[in-house]
């Protein structure tokens, strides 16, 4: 039963919302905005496995090798700057200019540089993702409880023992927050980098389908994305379970208290 209430949940609004759309063009055709019906059948039609392999996976390899890179780039960034003081005083001006840049401005510069290859859109989603995984990280170790750190400072216990045992614990909720953040930058920043000098990527295939006036292969596109976005989500939840389970169950026990 709690099963079952869980998928009415989840299947409940777009349900609702595709019963809005039938409704509303069952009228006269509308060019730019198709029908459901129409819209499946250019899905079907439109993402094959050829489609797939030239522009679906070349974008999902893009996305996970930019999403892993800020991962590690943003934990390891901050676990170092929210540990030092100094260091943080040091960089927190430069970290602030840095991150009030769009990404998609850098995409010119990054063309010139790195060149129009795969290189050049991994960095834009790499620019743009990590932040909220550097600075949230940078406040986890920040907020760390100081009595914790007390105890381990009194025991000894240095190193990497230290970052492995407080630090890094005592950040993850914040760590997992800001990787849940820039999930969806990523995903933005995936297609519109695709946009720019590409010749493969859903990006490209949905610029394309815009120019060439294939509406309804347009919008299967969109779709394409909008499941994508729905998958990170999912994955990312099932994961967050499991790195968070002594999270959740210790709220779980304040609540009841």
């Amino acid at each position: 039963m709690k099963y079952l209430k869980g998928f009415l949940y989840i299947v409940a609004l777009p349900v609702i919302l595709l019963s809005i759309w039938f409704f509303a063009t069952t009228g006269e055709p509308n060019f730019f905005v198709p029908t459901p019906a129409v819209l499946a059948e250019a899905f079907g039609e439109t993402w094959t496995w050829d489609r797939m392999t030239t522009d679906v996976f070349p974008s999902l390899g893009r996305l996970a090798v930019g999403i892993v890179c800020s991962i590690l780039i943003g934990i390891v960034g901050g676990l170092l700057i929210g540990s030092i003081r100094w260091l943080r005083a040091l960089l927190e001006p430069t970290m602030e200019f840095f991150r009030a840049i769009p990404p998609t401005v850098l995409i010119p510069v990054l063309m010139l540089l790195v060149g129009v290859g795969d290189e050049m859109k991994v960095a834009v989603i790499i620019f743009g993702a990590v932040w909220p995984i550097l600075l949230n990280t940078i406040e986890g170790v920040r907020s760390m409880d100081e009595v914790l750190a007390d105890t381990t400072h009194t025991y000894g216990i240095t190193g990497f023992n230290r970052v492995r045992y407080l630090i890094l614990p005592s950040a993850m909720p914040q760590i997992m927050a800001g990787i849940r953040q820039s999930l969806s930058i990523a995903l933005i920043l995936m297609v519109i980098s695709e946009m720019f000098a590409s010749s493969s990527g859903l990006g490209f295939a949905i610029v394309q389908f815009q120019r060439s006036f294939a509406i309804p292969e347009m919008w299967s596109g969109i779709v394409v994305l909008g499941l994508i976005g729905v998958t990170m989500s999912f994955i990312f939840q099932a994961v967050e379970r499991v790195v968070l389970r002594w999270y959740h169950g210790l709220r779980e026990i304040e609540n009841a208290a």
